[in-house]
């Protein structure tokens, strides 16, 4: 296979790529937006808070494993794979579509973790406001605002740190999550990449 025939096929995977996660985006961003409201709005202020909480935490893990897997390097995965490391596989599939999994976890996850929060957020600033009966919630959603921006912004400057830190492990835990998933219910994110690597 030339060099331009190979570059043809790189463009209409990233373009079918790009067209895929548009449209799956679209998808995610109105299902979790619609459950997350509907849970916030009949759920008690503590427990929306809490789902406040998970949903900022959901962003940062997710975060944690797009810097993870372009801070990764193949290497000690080849050796794991040639020792029949099951797992080994998918750490080197992971690593190999790092664009597209960084893409992923950092821009659809991060950006529909942020986008939920702050309608989160909102919908506690009107039950706080009901409930307390305040006149001007101006302060009060400045405050709630900020807080949600400093703990999303916070979470992952530290969680950046571990990704690169601990870059092969994170990558062979999520690994070993692949791998059962595909092992146990026949789920293989990575289906069309075996063909390619025949080639």
């Amino acid at each position: 296979m030339g060099k331009k025939d190979a570059d043809d096929i790189s463009h209409r995977q990233n373009k079918k790529w790009v067209i895929t996660i548009f449209f799956w985006t679209f998808i995610m961003a109105i299902l979790f937006s619609l459950i997350a409201e509907k849970l916030m709005n009949r759920l008690e202020i503590f427990f929306a808070f809490i789902i406040l909480i998970i949903i900022i935490l959901l962003g940062i893990v997710f975060d944690i494993i797009g810097i993870a897997v372009t801070a990764s390097d193949e290497k000690p995965f080849h050796s794991m794979a040639a020792n029949k490391v099951e797992e080994a596989r998918y750490a080197i599939k992971l690593i190999k579509n790092a664009g597209q999994v960084s893409n992923f976890c950092n821009d659809v996850i991060g950006d529909i973790s942020g986008i939920i929060s702050g309608s989160a957020g909102t919908i506690i600033i009107f039950k706080l406001i009901n409930i307390y009966d305040i006149k001007d919630g101006t302060i009060l959603s400045i405050i709630i605002t900020a807080l949600i921006a400093s703990f999303t912004v916070g979470g992952k400057a530290i969680g950046k740190e571990i990704a690169i830190n601990n870059s092969e492990n994170i990558i062979f835990h999520i690994a070993k999550l692949l791998n059962f998933l595909e092992n146990k219910f026949k789920v293989n994110l990575f289906k069309n990449q075996n063909n390619c690597e025949k080639r």
